[in-house]
């Protein structure tokens, strides 16, 4: 949040988004799938994924924002993985070799504990699995 107004995702907020969440919806939300997706004034490319008892979140690009973008998104995978009782969020940042790197992006990431790793199967990108509290 910044100030009194909330960061909207696709013009949803947080509960907003959560209470709208039905079982198809999920389903195609969570297939794994590419998805572009407004999170406040920022454009993302990202998709998402259940895979046993965890939330993975895959962010490929984001242009634009700056106004909490990021702890917006955490703290809604935090409420979801919590609801439906998983056991950890992993964040897959992909920031690490772009033409264009977005800088205030990465130290935002390094503030919140992401590491620059190579995944397995995914390449190089900012890691972090954060336990659902």
């Amino acid at each position: 949040m910044t100030g009194d107004r909330q960061i909207r995702i696709e013009g949803y907020t947080a509960e907003e988004l959560l209470a709208a969440l039905d079982e198809q919806t999920e389903a195609l939300l969570f297939s794994g799938g590419p998805a572009v997706f407004r999170v406040g004034s920022a454009s993302i490319l990202g998709q998402f994924a259940i895979a046993g008892d965890k939330l993975i979140l895959e962010l490929a690009q984001i242009d634009g924002g700056g106004e909490g973008v990021l702890p917006t998104l955490a703290s809604v995978a935090q409420r979801y993985a919590r609801r439906r009782q998983l056991r950890a969020v992993e964040w897959l940042v992909y920031d690490t070799a772009c033409a264009k790197p977005n800088l205030k992006l990465r130290r935002v990431l390094e503030r919140r504990g992401f590491t620059v790793r190579e995944v397995p199967g995914k390449g190089e990108c900012y890691y972090q699995l954060a336990e659902v509290g």
